[in-house]
């Protein structure tokens, strides 16, 4: 029975963790479809008039998904008691996204511009897991994690080598 329930347990880790990673794998493969499609809309429209018009429409889609799936349980007056406040500025920090992409990959093209994008997430997560910024827990210093984020750095920098 307890070999049983480990490969099970072991089983529903390696489904989830594989879940995790093609979820990350999907968004990180839209972010560069989105990023190219915004800055193509911008050549045709303004940065501004782009930026709030991908905002809208991704609002109107999240609350009709909203509408359907969680209206019930979530109640809108619901992420007026999110603490602390700030946390709540994830749709402006999203305008500056949305304006930063199309701004780089504008500057840059696509590929320089993500691989650069990508570095900077990269970065700032670690260091808000160590050092536990926003209320995220510590994960502590780990020089693997170092070593990779070198690793990444250096594979931009073998990435631009050739230009």
């Amino acid at each position: 029975f307890r070999s049983t329930l480990k490969i099970r347990i072991k089983r529903s880790v390696w489904r989830f963790f594989m879940f995790g990673f093609i979820v990350a794998l999907v968004s990180g493969a839209l972010m560069s479809i989105q990023g190219v499609f915004n800055t193509e809309v911008t050549k045709q429209t303004g940065t501004w008039l782009t930026n709030s018009f991908v905002q809208f429409t991704g609002f109107l889609l999240c609350l009709v998904i909203w509408f359907f799936k969680e209206r019930k349980k979530n109640p809108p007056i619901e992420i007026l008691t999110v603490e602390p406040k700030y946390y709540l500025l994830g749709g402006v920090i999203g305008a500056f996204i949305t304006f930063t992409v199309i701004a780089g990959m504008s500057a840059l093209g696509p590929a320089k511009a993500v691989m650069l994008i990508v570095a900077a997430q990269l970065i700032v997560a670690y260091l808000i897991e160590v050092f536990g910024i926003f209320r995220v827990e510590k994960s502590g210093f780990d020089w693997m994690k170092l070593l990779g984020t070198g690793l990444f750095l250096a594979g931009i920098i073998l990435f631009k080598a050739r230009e």
